[in-house]
């Protein structure tokens, strides 16, 4: 099939053997054009579950901009005014619109580490978000909401529509796409097929730790609990590429999908919490090159600026790219701290671009 889509075997097989060498556990799904031209498991099955970390994110963001399509919210309603609670301390002037473009001011409800420590207890992180005070204004500057983004998105759906949030996923997007591998949350009869997350040093080590439990694996998690393969999270894009629907199914339309995707940050701007030039649009992370002397972005050095998707910890991630029509997933168990894991995703990114004109 590579050929009958213009891909380039050879250039494939280079990203095969990156994938390789690289060891460990990994799915790697690739569509051109529709059709599939590379479907590889490696040191696990096909339909093993990977937890994707913040490649989450995007599932969220557009149950929220579905949403508004639908006309139960506006992206420039108060955050409050679907939940009054939030209102507490200053922030009752933040929008939707600004936490889907990470601009809420309030990228942490406490801090990094207590709210990873909490993420698996809605309740919990419900309250402390009500008792957050912001850190600037919001719609001053992007600051990546790690956690903060999910569940306050997350919140707003189940007070929208009166259910829980798993629940309005697998309805709204997940069982019209036949996407029967995709869950938030690892339902319990599929934990003999999660793929435990591997630490490369000492910080990632202890990451996996507490991802590995069966308690956080099976949490819904609405900025990181997806647990999915890599044949369904291609399919996912697949179905946004062609502006919200695949085969008979509609699950967005193509103005939706496009208020999605625009950009919400300058190239050069920085993310105040990540620190680098991240290209938010409101439910995305954006392709595009990076100014000198930042490292690459992980959708490949040569994405397109129209190439929208998000990383999840440099350890799995999943992009479209319009002008090739292209649907990319890759889903590894290898967790590293620093920039090795976003130049291997960039490398292997670049090789199927490289491949798919």
């Amino acid at each position: 099939m590579p050929r009958a889509t213009g891909a380039d075997p050879g250039r494939l097989a280079h990203a095969v053997d990156l994938v390789r060498a690289r060891g460990g556990a990994a799915q790697l799904c690739v569509l051109h054009h529709g059709h599939v031209v590379l479907d590889r498991a490696y040191r696990c099955a096909p339909d093993a579950l990977f937890w994707i970390f913040s490649a989450s994110k995007p599932f969220t963001a557009l149950l929220v901009h579905r949403l508004a399509q639908d006309g139960r919210l506006a992206l420039d309603d108060p955050v409050a005014a679907h939940w009054p609670e939030f209102a507490a301390h200053g922030k009752g002037g933040i929008t939707i619109r600004h936490v889907l473009q990470h601009r809420s001011g309030v990228p942490f409800a406490r801090n990094p580490a207590l709210d990873m420590l909490a993420m698996a207890d809605s309740e919990r992180t419900v309250r402390a978000l009500e008792a957050a005070r912001p850190t600037h204004p919001p719609g001053r500057t992007p600051a990546y909401h790690v956690i903060t983004y999910g569940a306050i998105l997350g919140e707003l759906v189940r007070r929208i529509t009166n259910q829980q949030l798993p629940d309005v996923l697998r309805a709204t997007f997940l069982e019209p796409l036949g996407l029967t591998d995709t869950a938030l949350g690892l339902r319990p009869g599929h934990w003999p097929r999660h793929v435990p997350v591997r630490g490369g040093d000492p910080l990632a080590y202890a990451t996996a730790l507490a991802v590995n439990t069966r308690t956080l694996r099976e949490a819904a998690i609405p900025s990181a609990g997806i647990s999915t393969t890599a044949r369904d999270l291609a399919r996912f894009y697949q179905a946004l590429l062609a502006g919200g629907e695949l085969d008979g199914a509609r699950i967005l339309t193509a103005d939706t999908l496009a208020a999605a995707r625009e950009p919400s940050t300058a190239n050069d701007e920085i993310d105040k919490v990540i620190r680098l030039p991240i290209r938010w649009s409101h439910a995305f992370q954006l392709g595009g090159p990076v100014p000198a002397p930042h490292p690459s972005r992980p959708m490949g050095r040569t994405s397109s600026p129209l190439t929208f998707g998000h990383n999840g910890s440099n350890c799995c991630i999943a992009w479209a790219d319009p002008t090739r029509d292209l649907a990319f997933a890759y889903l590894t168990d290898r967790l590293e701290s620093g920039h090795r894991g976003a130049r291997h995703l960039s490398d292997v990114a670049d090789a199927v671009l490289s491949a798919c004109p």
